[in-house]
Parts: C-alpha cells; structure tokens; sequence
C-alpha cells in the first residue's frame, strides 16, 4: 500500500511537517532528495528512462536532531507545473533547488510564485551542482538568487552550496533544514480531518487506496470520510506512512488510506477527503488575491479574466473578479476578489490557492479564501471588516464582524457555512465572545447568536409591524404568530422567532392572546373592543330570536370585522350565552332554552311531534332551515329521540 521503498525506516516517527521541492527542471532536486534521504522519489520507469520527474515523488527526511519531515519531491518542467501545485499543496517548509550552473530560470520564477501563493513560510535554497562550477561563479550565482528574493518572502533564507554527485554540502542542507523548520508553524490545522487526493490506485486484495497530504485532523482506522465532489461516503480500513502500516495518523504527514466500498473509478486525483459534512463544495468565494505576472508581460489582469484555479490537488476554470469596482491589477498588486468557478471545489476559510492564465498558461498568482459561500457580490459593503480580519489571521474577531452584519440571530454552524469553517472553531470564537459579554446567546441554550445591536434591530422592527397593525386594526387583537414572522423575518426560522418573540414579550413589546400576538399596549383597547362587541353580539342574537342570520351576515349587519365577531362569538359560547349549532349558526342561550321548555311542554301534553307540529311551537317565521338544527342539537341533549317521522320525549 505504501508510495516508496524505504529499507532504512525501521520506525514508525509521524513527522510534524512536510517538506516540498520546488525549481526548474534539471536542477537537480531529484537527486538531492536521495542523496538527502536515501530513497529515490522519481518511481516511474519513464522518469528514470527521461531523467525528469513527472509525478509527485515522496520520501522521508531524517533532520539530524530526532524529528523528521514528509518530503513531496515535485516536477520541474515547465508541462507539469499544475503537478507541483498540487504537491506543493499542504507544504510547510520548501526546498528551492536552483542549479550553480544555470541560475535562476523560468520555472524557478514561477514555483517561487507558487511557493509565496501558497503561503508557505519559509525555505532554503540549496544551490546545486557546485562542482561544474568555479568559487567565483559559485559566490555570483548565490548574489543573483540573493538579489531576486530580495522582493519575496524569501529575502533572508538560507542559501547553501551543494553537490549531490561529490555529497559535499549534503548535511549543511540538512543542518539549514532543520534550522529553519524550528520555528515553521504548520499551515492547514484544526480537528476535522482534511486531505486532498493526489493519487489513487488498487491493490489486490485490499481495494481502493488513495494518497495524499493530511492538511488536517488526525485519520483513524474505522473513521468515516466524505468523497468530494461526489459527496460519497467511506470508511478508513487501514493507513500507512512511508510503507509502515499505523493505526493513525495526524496532519502534517503523507498517507496513504485504503477506503472500504469505493471502486477506484469513484475517486481520482483532485478530489478531497473530509469528515462527513464538513465541507459542501462551492462554485462561488471570496479572497485576498495577489497578481505576481511570472511571465513578466508587464500586463495588468483585467477584472473578470478567465483562469485556471488551483486549489488542493485540483485546477478548474473560473473568472477572477476584484472587488468594489477595481478594473485591473497591476503586477504586484493585491486586491479583495470573488471567484466564480465552472465547477465547484471544497475550499475552505484560510485555503490558499493559485490562479494561472488561461491562454498561455502561466502562474499569475494566487491568495488566500476568506468566505467560501458568499453572495454572489462584488461591492462588499460591511464585509471589508470581516476581510481584513481574516487576512491578518484574526479569527475571533473575523467571525465576531462576520456576527454583526447579520440581520438575523444565526447558529455556529451557519457561520462556519458562510466562512468554510470548522464548525468547532467558530463556536469556540462565539463561546468566548459571549463570556466577554460582546456577543449574547439567546434563550440561553447558545443555540443562537446575536449581538445586542442586531437584536435591538430586531425588536423594533417587530414592535412597528405589530403597532402599525393595530393602528389599522383597532379591534384586532393581534396577528398570527407565522403570519407575523412571514411579515417582518421572513428567513429567519420558527425557533429562532421563538427566542425573539419571547425577548420582545420579556421587553414588554409584544403579548400573546388566543394565539395571536399583539402589541403589549394595544392589548387594553382590543380587550375592551372585544367585551363591547361581546355585548353588542349577545344583543343582536337575542333579537333575532330562533332566526340569527350567518356569522358573516351578522358582522355586515352590525358593521364589525367578522373576525371580532367570531371571537364575541367564541366568547359568548364559552360563557354559556349562545349555542353554537355549526360553524355558522349560533342562537342566543335563553332563546333556545325558552324553545325546549316550550317543546318538551307541548310533548307532555300529547302534542304532534312531527317537523310541522314542532315548527309551529317554536313559532312564526321558524323555517325547516333553523328549526332542524335545534331539534337535533335536542336529540343530542337526550331531550327528544326521532321515531319514525315524529319525535317523542325522553325526559323523565
């Protein structure tokens, strides 16, 4: 399962970094790597047979001191640049192999570009093949490298002659890694478990196993992964490092993983590994992007350049757009950007990335990713905040700017959606924003964030919807609890209206009555409004007599909203002062009991019992119409019982 032989490891050391290779092609970074570490990166038979590297080499450097580094021994040639992005993807510390002979040459321009792209921190320069030259050649060659990283982030670097053929300088290099690899801080941290794929092969037996540079987490046996893009799930059955087998492994270390139940035609080199549900791959991000021109055309990049974006092990096409109406870039400017990719990629807060042209392909440059899923905007408004917190490293106060802008509450994990974030890292930020009482959790429960501004922001809004209401609806008791959430926060979810509903009744804004929700001040006057129509019902009901007319006629006839008057009705019923006989109909309580005294009186005395004899004892005008409901809701009383076509008395 492992990507190389190793017959000098004979024991199982996780390295806490990686180690990458970068320079022009035949420069000799090969060859350094083995005279460096014993093990041959260049695998492939044609490599041998052509003397270059074409794919990704790996190998494991002893630094002397008891550490060691994954070392990612990447192409030079100038047709495998995209394979040195994606190598140097996930690197610590870089090696800039650069020949005494030859100097500085093109694609030592461009993995420069790469390296300062992808924000890897430091390197030495090993200053090869010193035997084809003299001392004076030797001192010039170091002045030029010297003077050209002079304007990187490379200018104060170690600079080392060496000879891989004579051995002479090997350990100095060794020396200088180890030096500078003391104060390298790892660039892809956090708990969940990250890792693009850059190889993917079968063996016999085992199945599908993928390689790849762990950015993050720790990979355990049993742990399940999610495949990105296709979003496919697995299982780890087993890991190695360096042709050992582990039970774990953390970042920082070349893996290889063998996945249960995925055909090797399910995953291929670009795709990502991450914990499940970690990452939902975007098509749209926001960044930091810095324009380098390696090919020094001296031309600007123009606002909406098409280009090939590198991310992980993986390149796709997308356009390039600068932020708040910046047209161009000049060589070795920077500028906030959006992105906007023909197909999605995994990308996450703080990933870096590079962008090349896209005819001739050469490396522009590249940055940082601030927001992995943005709205689709290019003037930022409120967000330069939050960008230039990232950029600088701020995270706490990235996501507390980040809060601020919300115009609703918004949970930990919808946060981390909008950065690409690890879920756990922004709850921690909000955690402790709270306990430093710049940040307020609602309901307690730390569900919901806010900031005291935003929840003002909302109650007023909530309490002009609910007074507004009342002024056109004087007798109204209130709104639907939904209906009022659709009105004022309509992509705010029920719970989290809950939570401020609750804060705006605990404000004394709004009250909650039957159902509806209604302004703290407004509820007096609708009570009052209610009791008067109550009266007023109960009045018109009795005169109607044994005829009322419908709920909606009723409310025309006494110029009221029928809603008041069903809540009269609703009232009046609850008190025992009308008869509701269906959802239209209701009979004033004394009426109806005045016509069963009358009825049952009528009975006693030998009376018809039939629809024609009790109509006529209700009295005049009672049509079939009102008099069947009432002689029904009777037989539900237990008063009468139908024989036949009559009805006859029950009651003792």
């Amino acid at each position: 399962m492992g990507e190389t032989s190793h017959e000098q490891h004979t024991e199982n050391i996780q390295p806490n970094l990686v180690l990458g290779t970068a320079g022009h092609i035949d420069h000799g970074k090969s060859s350094l790597i083995l005279a460096l570490t014993g093990t041959d990166p260049d695998r492939l038979a044609e490599e041998k047979q052509r003397g270059i590297t074409i794919e990704l080499g790996f190998a494991q450097l002893d630094l002397g001191d008891g550490r060691h580094m994954g070392v990612v021994d990447v192409p030079g040639h100038e047709k495998f640049v995209r394979q040195m992005i994606a190598g140097a993807t996930g690197i610590d510390v870089a090696l800039l192999v650069i020949a005494a002979d030859d100097g500085i040459m093109p694609q030592t321009l461009e993995h420069i570009a790469v390296l300062q792209t992808l924000g890897v921190p430091t390197c030495v320069v090993a200053l090869t093949k010193t035997d084809l030259v003299d001392a004076d050649w030797l001192k010039l060659a170091a002045e030029e490298i010297r003077s050209f990283l002079a304007d990187t982030p490379y200018a104060n670097v170690p600079i080392v002659p060496v000879s891989s053929r004579t051995g002479e300088g090997v350990e100095d290099v060794r020396s200088a890694l180890a030096e500078v690899s003391k104060n390298a801080v790892a660039l892809h941290r956090s708990s969940a478990l990250r890792q693009p794929v850059d190889r993917v092969f079968t063996i016999k037996g085992a199945g599908t196993v993928i390689t790849g540079t762990l950015w993050s987490g720790v990979a355990h046996i049993g742990d399940s992964v999610e495949i990105l893009p296709s979003a496919k799930l697995s299982r780890i059955r087993s890991i190695q490092m360096h042709d050992q087998p582990v039970e774990d492994a953390a970042a920082g270390n070349r893996v290889a993983l063998n996945l249960v139940d995925v055909k090797v035609d399910e995953v291929r080199p670009g795709d990502f590994l991450a914990t499940p549900g970690l990452i939902k791959p975007t098509t749209t991000f926001d960044v930091h992007l810095t324009y380098l021109d390696t090919a020094k055309t001296g031309k600007p990049l123009e606002s909406g350049a098409r280009m090939h974006v590198a991310h992980g092990t993986k390149e796709v096409l997308g356009r390039v757009l600068f932020a708040n109406g910046l047209e161009k870039l000049a060589p070795g400017q920077s500028s906030y950007a959006q992105i906007r990719l023909e197909e999605p990629l995994p990308v996450s807060c703080g990933d870096r990335f590079v962008v090349r042209t896209y005819s001739p392909v050469f490396v522009a440059g590249g940055g940082q990713v601030l927001l992995a899923h943005p709205r689709m905007r290019t003037t930022l408004y409120g967000d330069e905040v939050i960008f230039d917190a990232l950029t600088s490293g701020d995270v706490q106060n990235a996501v507390e700017q980040a809060l601020d802008v919300q115009a609703v509450p918004v949970t930990a994990k919808e946060l981390a959606y909008l950065f690409g974030m690890d879920p756990s890292v922004v709850q921690g930020c909000l955690d402790e924003a709270v306990e430093a009482g710049r940040v307020m959790a609602l309901g307690g429960g730390g569900m919901y964030f806010t900031t005291q501004a935003t929840k003002q922001r909302a109650l007023s809004t909530l309490e002009n919807a609910l007074l507004n209401f009342h002024s056109e609806n004087p007798s109204k008791m209130g709104v639907p609890k939904e209906e009022l959430r659709q009105q004022c926060f309509p992509r705010m979810d029920a719970a989290c209206f809950d939570l401020i509903l609750a804060e705006a009744q605990a404000a004394n804004i709004a009250a909650e009555h039957t159902g509806l929700i209604g302004h703290a001040s407004s509820q007096g006057a609708a009570q009052q409004a209610e009791a008067e129509a109550t009266e007023a019902v109960s009045k018109a009901l009795a005169a109607h007599g044994l005829v009322p007319p419908e709920v909606k006629e009723l409310a025309a006839e006494m110029g009221l909203d029928q809603s008041l008057v069903r809540r009269a009705l609703a009232r009046l019923r609850d008190e025992g002062r009308a008869i509701r006989i269906n959802s239209e109909f209701f009979y004033d309580g004394e009426v109806v009991e005045a016509c069963k005294q009358r009825i049952i009186a009528h009975l006693k005395a030998g009376g018809e019992g039939t629809m024609a004899g009790l109509k006529e004892v209700m009295g005049e005008g009672v049509s079939r119409k009102y008099a069947m409901p009432i002689l029904e809701l009777f037989d539900a009383q237990g008063i009468t019982e139908r024989v036949g076509d009559a009805r006859v008395l029950l009651e003792k």
